[in-house]
């Protein structure tokens, strides 16, 4: 007996389809051309293979910026990855109660970046909050938004404003378990800790791929943050790649910022694959 081919459905490429127009147009076009321009000089138009490329890797400002991004991103992503768990496992141990408790970690996605950064200056600054408070226990003043302790207000920063949003993707992940590992799993005698090592973390495993991914995609945006504390060329611990695109774009060094680009895709495009190979199989 043949078995019937299934027929082809194009209304969800119909809805589809606008979005990816312009993504394309957009997005893949512009990429694709910076791709070309990074084997290409700026001035003369003239094809010169790998130099803007050797010249982006030998550049000091390259290789700090990368190095800040590289470690904002290995100290942010863990903590924001497990502080997030803990709030939505939290959230559903309140059994409808968390109502207050979510809504006070989401308002940080309504909060606009400048009001943010000015209620930072407010604690942070030489004379603000925190500072008067270390001097009332006799502990000297830190400069926390002109110098190496930038690092840490930038971090606490992208925690405060993303922990809701890991939040709510966390809870739907708990939500997607069936109730029924849980039963078998405490009918076959485990404590609370051991289902939550062999039901709740593998029935987590693909969350956790969308989480990491977004959480390193919002890592990247915290170029307002730290451009509104420190302007242009802030504190060397939070000068950040971005910061070396925007100057090099108000520079109009074209070439090295597409090859810079490029080199940043491919890394982005590596973590991102070894991500979905590690966590995105889905066991259950």
């Amino acid at each position: 007996m043949k078995r019937r081919r299934s027929k082809f459905d194009p209304a969800p490429w119909l809805f589809l389809t606008p979005s990816l127009l312009l993504v394309g147009a957009l997005v893949l076009v512009p990429f694709c051309d910076a791709v070309r321009r990074s084997f290409f000089s700026a001035m003369g138009g003239e094809f010169v293979g790998l130099k803007n490329y050797i010249s982006v890797l030998e550049n000091e400002a390259f290789r700090l910026a990368a190095w800040n991004t590289l470690r904002f991103t290995l100290v942010c992503i863990p903590i924001l990855l497990v502080f997030s768990l803990l709030l939505a496992l939290a959230c559903r141990a309140a059994d409808g109660r968390h109502g207050l408790f979510k809504t006070g970690f989401l308002l940080p996605l309504a909060i606009p970046v400048a009001s943010m950064v000015l209620l930072w200056k407010v604690v942070f600054h030489t004379n603000g909050l925190l500072n008067q408070l270390l001097a009332a226990m006799n502990i000297p003043a830190v400069d926390w938004l002109d110098s190496s302790a930038a690092f840490f207000v930038l971090v606490f920063s992208y925690l405060w404003k993303n922990a809701g949003y890991g939040m709510v993707i966390f809870t739907g992940g708990l939500s997607d378990i069936s109730p029924a590992l849980y039963e078998a799993a405490e009918v076959d005698g485990a404590n609370a800790f051991r289902r939550f090592l062999s039901v709740t973390l593998p029935g987590l495993r693909p969350t956790f791929f969308t989480a990491t991914v977004l959480s390193l995609m919002n890592s990247f945006k915290v170029f307002r943050e730290a451009y509104l504390i420190g302007g242009s060329y802030p504190d060397e611990s939070i000068y950040m790649l971005s910061h070396l695109f925007n100057n090099w774009f108000l520079a109009l060094d074209i070439d090295r910022m597409c090859a810079g680009a490029v080199l940043l895709a491919a890394a982005l495009s590596v973590v991102v694959a070894l991500a979905a190979k590690g966590l995105g199989g889905d066991d259950r």
